[in-house]
């Protein structure tokens, strides 16, 4: 239970093109936004307020999840598992057809190689496992639909699906239920704004939307206690420049006490599809580990695209 409850925290942290965080092979390869050089925005009445309070309530992002299931497309997974050295040890490829009419999912291209799973057919890490229960099943599950924000009582699942959605979709809330986390995630109390900074740039993404890249950083100068103390260490959100809306973001995750310790990147961005924003790549890197178990190394790359 435990061990469930910590890998929610873990999982799934949303655009940057920084500097791969974990040294080993990087499977997102695709760039996607340039920031300006010299720019000058104070002219447009924009302030940080603005993007935390449209970071804090925007429902878009999560909307787009959800129209995703209304379109046919094409889905290509790839999953890495590492060694200790993150040298690459069991690789995943599928290549999914998503049709609506008729409703199935279609697997055009299924490989595996390595360590992947166990002896009695199960992952080998439960990472994976996380993996193929959300973006597998995501196709067909509630994770992307109108689903209630109560979860049914004893139904761990749907505990587990709800605190990934807050994680993702509403940065800044508490994430209730996650021991010695929780509160970690609200990075925008008057408390909390003291170890961060806030800034905004204008950048073009996909070489041809106008964007806004408000990012969130740890500053610097803080002691080293103080850095440790912070799980969120960066959270970047794009937006674009016409409506708003949100097309990317990006959170750098890392924390460790005497339970666990973990380090983890994700990244997710959307595009449009005949002026529908639907999501295009989700990306993760992560190292985690807790006491009696195995430690954990895995990434993947997710692409979506020919909707329909």
């Amino acid at each position: 239970m435990i061990k469930r409850i910590l890998l929610v925290a873990l999982f799934l942290c949303g655009l940057d093109v920084s500097a791969q965080q974990i040294e080993r092979f990087n499977p997102d390869t695709i760039k996607t936004i340039t920031l300006d050089s010299n720019v000058n925005i104070v002219a447009q009445k924009l302030s940080v307020e603005t993007f935390i309070k449209a970071v804090t309530t925007d429902t878009t992002f999560y909307a787009a999840f959800r129209r995703m299931k209304a379109h046919s497309f094409i889905a290509e997974n790839r999953i890495y598992t590492y060694d200790k050295k993150n040298k690459v040890n069991g690789k995943i490829y599928r290549k999914i057809r998503h049709t609506v009419r008729p409703a199935k999912i279609e697997y055009l291209v299924k490989q595996d190689t390595g360590k992947v799973f166990k002896k009695n057919g199960k992952y080998q890490l439960y990472t994976v496992e996380m993996f193929d229960y959300i973006f597998m099943n995501a196709y067909q599950s509630d994770f992307v639909s109108d689903a209630p924000s109560a979860s049914p009582k004893g139904d761990s699942n749907e505990s587990y699906k709800s605190k990934l959605k807050t994680l993702i979709f509403n940065p800044g809330r508490p994430v209730k239920g996650i021991p010695f986390i929780g509160s970690k995630t609200e990075i925008f109390t008057a408390n909390m704004r003291q170890y961060y900074d806030y800034s905004f740039q204008s950048g073009t993404y996909l070489d041809s939307i106008p964007v806004y890249r408000f990012r969130v950083l740890v500053k610097d100068g803080l002691s080293n206690w103080t850095k440790d103390g912070l799980m969120i260490k960066e959270l970047v959100t794009i937006f674009d420049k016409r409506n708003f809306a949100i097309l990317g973001r990006y959170v750098d995750m890392k924390y460790s006490n005497m339970l666990f310790d973990f380090d983890v990147q994700m990244n997710i961005e959307m595009s449009y599809f005949a002026e529908e924003k639907l999501p295009s790549k989700i990306t993760y890197q992560g190292n985690w580990n807790i006491p009696f178990k195995k430690e954990e190394r895995a990434s993947f790359l997710i692409l979506h695209k020919d909707y329909q």
